[in-house]
């Protein structure tokens, strides 16, 4: 029978070790939907399927922010969408008045293989699927806010 110093340093080894395996994965997610986005920009483009000028929603009501950045929107209700630069973007900012006057600058996200993960029920999608909706859509893609 081990003390419990013993039983704590091997629970800490795990844990760092499941940290690590857990790390690892989602850098690995990460690459490959990094992989499907670029593609997805390259295929956009080829098929000539028009960016358009990406809007932040403000908050949970009505109106939007500039932005700066120009894309297509993956997302129908405008809240995600794929710059020109070959970044994903979640296009939400907190209501205010400066971001109203003069935009908003926004960081891009990490892509993940499934979009909307911890999203309420029926949110979450498959980013190739998701990609491939968009990219079969091409033009036709109405924005609902």
């Amino acid at each position: 029978m081990t003390d419990g110093t013993d039983w704590a340093a091997q629970r800490r080894e795990a844990a760092a070790a499941s940290a690590e395996r857990a790390e690892r994965a989602r850098a690995a997610d990460v690459a490959a939907a990094r992989e499907l986005v670029a593609a997805f920009v390259r295929d956009a483009r080829a098929a000539g399927v028009p960016a358009s000028e990406l809007l932040v929603r403000a908050g949970e009501g009505p109106g939007t922010y500039r932005c700066g950045l120009v894309g297509w929107y993956l997302r129908r209700d405008g809240s995600l969408a794929v710059a020109d630069d070959g970044e994903m973007y979640v296009l939400t900012a907190p209501k205010s008045l400066r971001a109203r006057l003069s935009g908003v600058r926004l960081e891009p996200t990490e892509p993940r293989t499934q979009a909307g993960i911890g999203a309420r029920d029926g949110e979450s999608i498959a980013l190739d699927a998701l990609l491939r909706l968009r990219l079969d859509a091409g033009s036709d893609w109405p924005i609902v806010r």
